[in-house]
């Protein structure tokens, strides 16, 4: 049976995620920084609740203790991510962006993704078909968001692209350093969820199409690429 941690799914894409992949025949230790919340979100999909909050390193080394005591690990979704909109749900645009504000995106983006993946490494490789699951987005594909014809281009944040396009480059660098590891960056769309304010224009389920089957590869799936619904995306 395959095992597989989905970080930040007591709601959203990742919730969606964990409910698909429960009802496919997968463990799913769902992942949560909420205690509450996280505990009705497992207890509704018959998912193993795991409290983790990726922007801490205590959190993280827990969970994976935790997920090693509980025999180990073959799928890695890094779902987790903020978009970092005002209180009143509007995008931060390029001219009042501040330095700090790019650092708590790219905390929980860049940094959160990279401190789990380290932390999950040692299980992801004892499994004999381990895949890593980055979800990205389509603002990261730099062809897209200088294409005036692409919607992504009329996007006026910065730290978000910024980060999930940084995010791109480290799903690379991880495909190339462990090519027994089946290591994936996605697009899910523009998705109705929290971390938009529910701006999105399609359904969770439509989301997390891509992220369940990328968290499906086999061994001899593709590795350091970048995906949506339809297939590869320009970088």
């Amino acid at each position: 049976m395959t095992t597989t941690l989905i970080t930040g799914a007591n709601k959203g894409l990742g919730f969606e995620t964990a409910r698909r992949l429960v009802a496919a025949g997968n463990t799913v230790y769902l992942g949560s920084r909420d205690a509450e919340r996280g505990h009705r979100a497992a207890e509704e999909l018959g998912a193993r609740l795991i409290l983790i909050d990726v922007t801490d390193d205590a959190s993280v080394a827990a969970a994976a203790k935790a997920v090693e005591a509980g025999g180990g690990l073959d799928v890695l979704v890094n779902n987790a991510g903020i978009e970092g909109r005002t209180g009143d749900n509007r995008v931060v645009g390029a001219a009042e962006v501040t330095a700090d504000q790019m650092r708590t995106l790219f905390e929980t983006n860049v940094f959160g993704a990279v401190r789990v993946t380290r932390a999950f490494l040692p299980l992801l490789q004892r499994s004999a078909a381990p895949v890593v699951v980055n979800v990205s987005s389509g603002l990261a594909s730099v062809a897209r968001v200088t294409d005036p014809g692409d919607p992504a281009s009329a996007y006026p944040g910065l730290a978000y692209p910024a980060s999930k396009a940084a995010l791109n480059m480290v799903t690379v660098q991880y495909a190339k350093a462990f090519p027994s590891i089946r290591i994936n960056a996605v697009e899910p769309g523009f998705t109705a969820t929290d971390l938009n304010g529910r701006t999105g224009i399609q359904t969770v389920e439509e989301g997390a199409e891509i992220i369940v089957r990328m968290a499906q590869l086999g061994p001899g799936g593709p590795t350091g690429g970048y995906f949506d619904v339809e297939g590869p995306l320009p970088w």
